[in-house]
């Protein structure tokens, strides 16, 4: 995490806002609070920022239609951390199905989500150190896709290109250096959260989900993502790194 990175806080309680806020700037971070989703828009047409820390229960527009609508935006590729109550499985379910980078469930301490943003910001960068020089190209083909890990752009073989987020991007990439090997879900897992990782999370598995709706995978009979039963997930696809789109 560094200290240029620039976190905007979307909550429509201003205690809230401010608790955050006084805490991400003790860690050098700049900070903008917006309160609504238009305060978040005007933000957003005023400056960009490096990640979203957005509330999911806000009157007006909630954060999960939000959330929705940034997906579909220029701001794409813009990590979005939710926060949730702490009863709202559904919330944090759909928030992830949509493109949530991560989630926190309330009450939570202002420590654990300066570890939560330092992780998505982690993964959100392009590529994680000591990997440059493991990795051959910038372009990886496999099926009927192309992956830009530069740009995080994945595009289809008829030449429609879609950003990915944070979470989708790191995941994939692991799955690409990986392919046609076994990754267990503990291994995703740890991968995408970090050493502060539950085994039990299910994010694993509805992150796979989605990415497998970007490939166009069926569900039933997928022939990117397969799963391995007990074990884990596999990339069945071979994959060739080029210089060159």
């Amino acid at each position: 995490m560094d200290a240029s990175d620039h976190i905007a806080i979307v909550d429509d309680d201003p205690a809230i806002r401010e608790l955050l806020a006084e805490q991400l700037k003790r860690q050098g971070l700049r900070v903008s609070a917006a309160a609504s989703a238009k305060a978040l828009r005007t933000l957003l047409m005023q400056s960009p920022v490096d990640l979203i820390v957005l509330d999911v229960m806000m009157p007006g527009e909630d954060g999960l239609t939000l959330l929705k609508s940034l997906r579909a935006s220029e701001h794409a590729a813009t990590p979005v951390l939710l926060l949730t109550a702490l009863a709202e499985d559904v919330d944090r379910i759909i928030g992830l199905e949509m493109g949530a980078d991560d989630y926190l469930s309330k009450p939570f301490a202002p420590r654990e989500l300066v570890a939560r943003i330092r992780a998505v910001l982690r993964r959100a960068r392009m590529l994680p150190p000591g990997q440059a020089s493991a990795r051959p190209s910038r372009y990886a083909r496999f099926g009927d896709w192309q992956l830009d890990s530069v740009e995080r752009l994945l595009t289809s073989h008829d030449g429609v290109s879609m950003p990915l987020n944070g979470a989708e991007f790191s995941l994939l990439l692991f799955l690409l250096d990986h392919a046609q090997h076994i990754v267990t879900r503990d291994q995703l897992l740890v991968h995408l959260a970090g050493r502060d990782a539950d085994v039990f999370d299910r994010s694993v598995d509805l992150r796979v989900s989605r990415l497998r709706k970007r490939l166009g995978d069926d569900a039933r009979e997928p022939s990117y993502i397969k799963t391995v039963r007990n074990e884990g997930y596999v990339l069945a696809k071979p994959v060739q790194w080029q210089d060159h789109p």
